[in-house]
């Protein structure tokens, strides 16, 4: 019979090599594994621990004839150890090398990695080489490449199903329990060893590797992508311990794809602002921003926020860059919007979403570090496209005024908010502002002057008032018509990157119409 018909079998485990790094439940796995007669193999602490549990366990050198060698770093390297887990049981071959050399099979590995990922930032090259786990991933290869024969378990949250496994099975494993987790053991090497090629890169200062692996964990199915006939699930990077990968939903419904994308989103405006400053509240859109505000609270944040534009609120994506409490959230029950996020989230907050919007979405997300460094990553047809993540901040010593007159210190703080709210719209992005608060928006336009008259609609229909106005631009006007549109809405400064070969022109234009115009040098477009 050929080993690929023997798929379909349960296997017996009558013996198992364990040997982990995370403890975590070893002892209850020991003595199960003890209760069922399986024969326990295992090497240095882990041995030294399951020992402490007054369980029998048998010291790997002894089957292989070698104490550890090199300090530690030679355990389990050795072809005994190997064969035990590679011999094809309806092999007769394989198994009669197995007898010749007095090698007993292994059934059951148990393993689990010295933790790389979890390494100092501040440890030195030598520290950090002696985190990378050899033996163990050429273990958990071994095993799971004979998945047909061997079940691998490489996580201490697998033990209670391996555990029920057993014991429904009467001490078998199952074909599919092994399969899927041959599976989950392939796909942790090769996050693995992802995070150690991108520390060798890093090392090695290389801007471009010609090889980037993208290691992502905790895969969940998504009701639908961006459209109903669309399938889609949510992945959180190895890396994921801020921002939406890190967020907990206290109540509401699942989130969908376009409530992450959003979500995200929303959580980038905020972030841009510092919450000891003042509280802040960003509304998102399809991907865009419809709303943004400062405020001495976060409830005052919000209804200035929305007052931005209530129509294209309605539906929206909120985030704040402070704590939730009752009364925002009591307020924000009485709109329809589909999720909201902060930083923290009281008892209160959580109550009042829960007794008068079930369904709305409520997340505690921390904040994203403007300043972090990090890259962004998108697909194309056959590929991806990487980009350092954009992390320009607001310089006013760094920019140039270029025109007569300066913005007085009131159009400083509303350029700075114009400034960060265009830079997560959607391109051409302009936006108005006023008093901390955006009060229009025009973004994903392919003309400028277009981006200025949605703005501008924004601001008529709920802004009339407005002032001081400001207007800010995420990329150059190349001509001067943009400009004259926002001069003529009532905006009084201008911020924007320059660099059109018609600066001059602008320049001039702007100073026959009497606006403060400022230069940052920096482009902030998002596609």
């Amino acid at each position: 019979m050929a080993p690929t018909e023997c798929v379909g079998r349960n296997r017996s485990i009558r013996r198992a090599l364990v040997s982990v790094h995370d403890k975590s439940g070893l002892g209850e796995l020991a003595h199960r594994l003890s209760e069922m007669n399986v024969e326990i193999l295992s090497t240095g602490g882990t041995a030294d621990a399951i020992r402490a549990e007054g369980i029998e366990v048998s010291d790997l050198s002894g089957m292989t004839g070698f104490r550890e060698l090199l300090g530690g770093r030679v355990k389990s390297l050795h072809p005994a150890v190997h064969a035990a887990i590679l011999a094809r049981r309806d092999v007769p071959d394989d198994l009669s090398e197995l007898d010749a050399h007095g090698i007993g099979a292994i059934d059951l590995l148990v393993v689990n990695f010295y933790p790389f990922g979890n390494r100092s930032p501040d440890a030195g090259v030598a520290e950090t080489t002696e985190l990378i786990d050899i033996g163990g991933p050429a273990l958990v290869r071994a095993a799971a490449k004979n998945h047909v024969a061997v079940t691998v378990i490489t996580s201490p949250e697998d033990y209670p199903e391996l555990l029920q496994e057993l014991a429904t099975g009467g001490g078998t494993t199952g074909p599919e329990f092994r399969r899927r987790n041959a599976a989950k053991a392939f796909s942790l090497t090769s996050a693995y060893d992802a995070g150690i090629a991108s520390w060798l890169w890093d090392l090695a200062e290389e801007e471009c590797p010609p090889t980037i692996v993208v290691s992502a964990r905790d895969g969940r199915k998504l009701a639908y992508g961006e459209n109903p006939h669309q399938g889609a699930a949510h992945y959180t990077t190895v890396a994921g311990n801020h921002g939406i990968g890190a967020a907990s939903q206290h109540c509401g419904k699942p989130l969908g794809y376009n409530n992450l994308l959003d979500a995200d989103a929303a959580l980038s405006l905020a972030s841009e602002f510092d919450a000891e400053r003042h509280a802040v509240c960003a509304i998102i859109k399809h991907g865009t921003p419809c709303g943004a505000a400062a405020g001495g609270t976060p409830a005052e944040a919000f209804e200035k926020a929305w007052s931005c534009d209530p129509i294209s609120a309605f539906g929206g994506v909120i985030a704040f860059n402070c704590s939730l409490d009752e009364d925002t959230a009591s307020m924000i029950a009485d709109r329809f919007v589909e999720v909201v996020l902060a930083p923290g989230v009281s008892d209160g907050a959580v109550k009042a979403i829960q007794e008068r919007r079930p369904g709305l979405r409520l997340l505690a997300c921390p904040t994203i570090d403007p300043l972090a460094v990090s890259q962004q990553l998108r697909s194309v047809s056959g590929g991806l496209l990487v980009q350092d993540r954009d992390i320009g901040q607001f310089e006013p010593d760094a920019f140039s005024t270029v025109t007569g007159r300066e913005p007085t210190e009131q159009q400083w703080a509303d350029l700075e908010f114009a400034w960060k709210v265009a830079k997560h719209a959607k391109s051409n992005a302009v936006v108005l502002a006023s008093s901390g608060a955006a009060v229009g928006i025009g973004a994903g336009q392919t003309s400028r002057v277009v981006a200025v008259e949605m703005a501008a609609i924004n601001l008529l229909q709920h802004h009339l008032d407005a002032s001081p106005l400001v207007a800010a631009s995420d990329g150059f006007f190349p001509f001067v018509d943009g400009l004259e549109a926002i001069a003529a809405v009532g905006a009084s400064a201008v911020i924007q990157p320059g660099g059109s070969r018609n600066d001059p022109e602008v320049i001039s234009a702007a100073n026959r119409l009497g606006l403060a115009m400022v230069f940052t040098g920096r482009r902030s477009f998002r596609h």
